[in-house]
């Protein structure tokens, strides 16, 4: 595996991608790379993260962003489905006395 010119993208051969996938994979997403991976010198396909897939394929609209920062701050992105539906239950249970 060669680096290419800068830091995120690496360049390999796909017989090398074959043959380190798992490895190419854990870099992917723990390193956020990209992967180019070539065949006979040419490019033929990019290995990245389904989270860098997502932001190129679906960039996040502005507010998601916004609130997703709220969020990490009030620590509200850690809660579990279950945790987020008892919440919201509750809320509702709250709403329906008072109405």
């Amino acid at each position: 595996m060669q680096p290419s010119g800068n830091n995120t993208n690496i360049v390999v051969s796909a017989l090398s991608a074959r043959a380190g996938f798992g490895k190419l994979l854990r870099r992917v997403e723990d390193e956020h790379q990209s992967i180019v991976i070539e065949k006979r010198g040419a490019a033929k396909a990019v290995l990245l993260s389904i989270r860098d897939y997502v932001k190129l394929a679906a960039p996040e609209p502005e507010v998601l962003r916004l609130i997703g920062e709220e969020s990490q701050r009030n620590g509200t992105d850690k809660l579990t489905s279950r945790q987020i539906d008892q919440i919201i239950k509750s809320t509702r249970a709250k709403k329906s006395k008072r109405g």
